[in-house]
């Protein structure tokens, strides 16, 4: 069986785990915020391994610039998610922190991603 190409991204992986952990954290929110914070966090966050996996299955450089910048701004989103649900008390200052670390780490892998595949296409570009 071949695996997948973004399977053996980290960006893709972390923001797999960081999925998870919005799921489980969502889980003991109030239950009137379902259809509000709760499955806006949800879509935000599986947004994210979404995007690099989508990018990654189109096969060409400025595509997948594209979808990495669409997972950056799903992971900026969700922060602000992250924020707002700690600034209510539906969350613990843990969950909190744990949450914002993790959607930092995700930022930087995709943000590394992005410019690595900016100086490939500027290499292929100049012909180098």
């Amino acid at each position: 069986m071949i695996e997948s190409p973004h399977k053996k991204l980290e960006a893709w992986k972390k923001s797999m785990d960081l999925v998870e952990d919005i799921y489980k954290v969502s889980k003991s929110m109030p239950t009137e915020e379902k259809y509000g914070l709760i499955s806006q966090m949800r879509r935000a966050a599986v947004s994210v391994p979404s995007n690099i996996a989508e990018g990654a299955g189109r096969r060409t450089i400025p595509k997948f610039i594209n979808f990495l910048s669409i997972s950056i701004g799903s992971l900026s989103e969700l922060d602000t998610q992250v924020e707002l649900s700690f600034r209510l008390k539906y969350i613990n200052e843990d969950s909190y922190s744990i949450l914002l670390n993790k959607i930092d780490k995700c930022k930087a892998l995709t943000y590394g991603l992005r410019k690595k595949l900016m100086n490939n296409k500027i290499k292929i570009e100049n012909g180098k």
